[in-house]
């Protein structure tokens, strides 16, 4: 594996990109359905996915309960770009098509805006590619993690500083039959078991099928 975030205020982004790069086939991109709660349980409550809505646009399908707390509100179903200030909003877009278009990995370094009751607070976002089940580049398996106090939300962020590195020899895999339940996140499920400190239910969370 190479290009792991070395970051060690940041292990959750590590955990989610080693787990990322240990489901790829050579150089291929992870299936949606190939993802698994259970790989990346320390991290989960910062960890979402993305559906790509349009040109550089997508929007939360899961969001880890550390996205709500720091825009203070419910993020699923809301686009990830919400929490970027405007004024980034252009640059945060081209960004994330390059993830899928290329496709690409995205480390990003960003800064809260500051103000009354807004502290200082530093964040790392970390965007990997998937496959759909269509076999299509269209999702994306994210990271936000950050440190220091929230303070009062919203938080929207400034993007300081951009990596990507670009994905060599990836060759589309033809798209596959639905995966049981428990073979990845649960999206757009009322049941769930084993629910886990700091997530709510319709987020992030293990599903057993019956059979």
């Amino acid at each position: 594996m190479t290009g792991l975030v070395t970051d060690n205020r940041f292990r959750s982004l590590t955990e989610v990109e080693a787990y990322w790069e240990g489901l790829r086939m050579g150089d291929a991109v992870p299936r949606r359905a190939d993802i698994d709660p259970r790989g990346i349980e320390n991290a989960l409550e910062y960890a979402f996915v993305l559906e790509r809505i349009a040109p550089g646009l997508a929007r939360l399908r899961i969001a880890g309960m550390h996205l709500n707390d720091l825009m203070g509100m419910e993020m699923r179903g809301m686009p990830i770009s919400a929490m970027v200030q405007p004024t980034g909003r252009t640059g945060f877009a081209r960004t994330l098509e390059a993830v899928m278009s290329r496709p690409a990995v995205a480390r990003i370094t960003l800064s809260a805006q500051t103000g009354i009751g807004k502290p200082s607070l530093d964040g790392r976002m970390l965007l990997l590619p998937l496959l759909s089940d269509m076999g299509e580049i269209t999702r994306v398996l994210g990271c936000f993690e950050t440190h220091g106090q929230i303070g009062r939300a919203p938080r929207r962020f400034s993007v300081t500083q951009t990596d990507l590195r670009n994905l060599p020899g990836q060759g589309s895999r033809k798209a596959l039959p639905p995966q049981r339940a428990e073979a990845g996140f649960a999206e757009g499920q009322r049941r769930f078991d084993r629910p886990r400190p700091g997530l709510r239910p319709g987020y992030l969370r293990l599903v057993k099928s019956d059979g």
